[in-house]
C-alpha cells in the first residue's frame, strides 16, 4: 500500500473546501463594497476528475499582485447570480453566503473526521493492534 493512496479524496477535499472557504469569507467581507461580485466554486465538479493544477504565472516586480489560488485554476470560479440585485451592482447576498459558508465548515469538519480515522486505522496496522 502507498501512502499516497491511503488518505484517498480527502486530502484534495480538504484543500477544495479550504479554499472555498477562504471565497465566502472574502464574500461576506465584501457586502458593502460597491460593485463587489461574489465568488464561488463548484465543489463536486473540482472532486469528480478534474486535476487540480497549479498556475504560475511570473511577476517582473515585486509589487505585483500574486496570483496565488491554493493550486485551483482562476477558471473555476464561478459568479453569483443575485436573487435581488442591488442598485450599486454588489451581488453578495449574505443569508446565502452565511449559510455556504456554515455548510462547508460542516463538510470541513466531516472530512477531518475521515481523516482522523484513517490515520487512526493505519497506527493500529503499524502496530499490530
Amino acid at each position: 500500500m502507498r501512502l499516497d493512496n491511503a488518505f484517498g479524496i480527502h486530502e484534495q477535499a480538504l484543500k477544495i473546501r479550504s479554499y472555498r472557504a477562504e471565497l465566502l469569507a472574502s464574500n461576506m467581507a465584501n457586502a458593502d463594497t460597491p460593485g463587489f461580485k461574489a465568488r464561488d466554486i463548484d465543489f463536486k465538479q473540482l472532486l469528480k476528475g478534474e486535476t487540480v493544477k497549479q498556475i504560475q504565472i511570473k511577476t517582473t516586480h515585486q509589487n505585483h499582485i500574486s496570483t496565488a489560488t491554493n493550486g485551483l485554476s482562476p477558471a473555476h470560479l464561478q459568479y453569483r447570480i443575485p436573487s435581488q440585485p442591488s442598485l450599486d451592482g454588489n451581488t453578495v447576498d449574505m443569508q446565502q453566503e452565511k449559510s455556504a459558508f456554515a455548510a462547508n465548515a460542516l463538510e470541513y469538519q466531516a472530512s477531518l473526521g475521515f481523516l482522523n480515522g484513517k490515520i487512526k486505522g493505519l497506527k493500529q496496522a503499524i502496530r499490530g493492534d
